[in-house]
């Protein structure tokens, strides 16, 4: 088909995705696939509302892989929401460390302290009550909802998008604002009430497994007889491929201070490196287009009064969402830390009892390297 040929061929978002006469259909095919073919994830074994809800907030934006064995040792610790409300916030940091998107986190502990306060220490029952909540937000809620309590309320994220798209044939930034609540609409004329957790879980891998964004494997959509980009032949052009931020380069130079005891100097929430460093904890640092040791050592001057010599560690890569960062280390050895308000003062090998990101790990390992060598 041409190209003129597939876009006149394209429908409408707002067009019913699958005609009503063949919607038990198509859901009783998808269901029976998703029970003989779904991956078995640890939070697919759970009803419990809390459980469903880490799980949630961990893989938005994260893969399946990554968040398994972060899954496992979060509710380790914090087997219950009441133990998740009484830890403290550099605790839950910690545990999360690695994970990124630190937001979630906080949110998480905020929610969990707000919920064992105000809600006896169980997850709202009530779409509106749960979008109150810091942290939830319509798609999080209807997953919980759905999942936990079979609730009907279908969720919608960018893999349901995608195939929903594909199903009606819908091209077009899907995230433009009118697009994307119209498939909030098709994917509730499409939920499968009674069964509205294993529907949503259905949906999403389907997405995730099947009707991925690059590589659709139409040969074995258990749905593709409904799908009218397959019918079309042209999967690959719907959705439309969003247009991506432009990336930035960022340096970041990085000391590493080191006394002789083992111990290295950490700070936080410093000015414009916080969001480079999630806001946990981390090493002095300046931001310049370049490895800069001159403008990192006239830093440590004015803001530690600290005069040494700094000694340029390996670099490393490191992304944090558009930015690509290059982390330029340098290890200054001190008799004395300096003083500095609200600074930690741990051991360079003991660093992962602290709430640090996966870019101050970097810069650890790199200094711990060079002690070796």
């Amino acid at each position: 088909m041409s190209a003129a040929s597939a876009a006149r061929a394209v429908s409408h978002p707002n067009r019913q995705v699958v005609p009503i006469a063949e919607l038990a259909a198509f859901q009783t095919e998808l269901l029976s696939w998703f029970d003989d073919s779904k991956r078995e994830l640890d939070w697919r074994t759970t009803r419990d509302p809390y459980r469903v809800w880490v799980s949630e907030i961990m893989l938005q934006q994260t893969r399946v892989a990554t968040v398994i064995p972060y899954y496992r040792r979060f509710l380790a610790s914090f087997p219950t929401i009441h133990l998740l409300a009484k830890a403290r916030s550099d605790v839950v940091l910690r545990h999360w460390a690695g994970l990124g998107y630190y937001s979630r986190a906080r949110n998480l502990h905020r929610a969990a302290k707000e919920i064992v306060a105000r809600h006896a220490g169980k997850f709202p029952r009530s779409l509106q009550v749960a979008l109150q909540l810091p942290g939830i937000g319509e798609y999080t809620a209807a997953a919980v909802l759905s999942i936990a309590y079979g609730l009907p309320h279908a969720v919608l994220d960018g893999n349901v998008a995608r195939v929903l798209a594909r199903l009606g044939a819908i091209r077009g930034d899907l995230r433009r604002p009118s697009r994307w609540h119209a498939l909030g609409r098709s994917a509730n004329e499409l939920l499968a009430t009674q069964a509205a957790g294993d529907w949503n879980q259905a949906m999403m891998e389907l997405g995730a497994t099947i009707c991925t964004p690059r590589a659709p494997q139409c040969t074995k959509c258990p749905v593709s007889r409904w799908c009218r980009v397959h019918t079309l032949g042209i999967a690959l052009r719907v959705p439309a491929i969003r247009r991506k931020r432009r990336s930035i380069r960022v340096v970041i130079s990085a000391a590493v201070l080191l006394d002789p005891r083992g111990r290295t100097l950490l700070v936080s929430n410093e000015g414009e490196h916080s969001l480079l460093f999630s806001g946990l904890w981390h090493f002095p640092a300046v931001r310049s287009a370049k490895p800069a040791r001159e403008k990192l050592a006239r830093y440590l001057r004015e803001c530690f009064g600290l005069s040494t010599q700094l000694e340029p560690l390996r670099t490393a890569r490191h992304t944090v969402t558009f930015r690509r960062i290059v982390l330029a280390p340098f290890l200054a050895r001190v008799p004395k830390l300096p003083r500095a308000s609200g600074a930690r003062k741990p051991s360079l090998t003991n660093l992962e009892r602290i709430a640090v990101s996966s870019a101050t790990k970097k810069i650890a390992s790199a200094a711990k390297a060079a002690l070796r060598a």
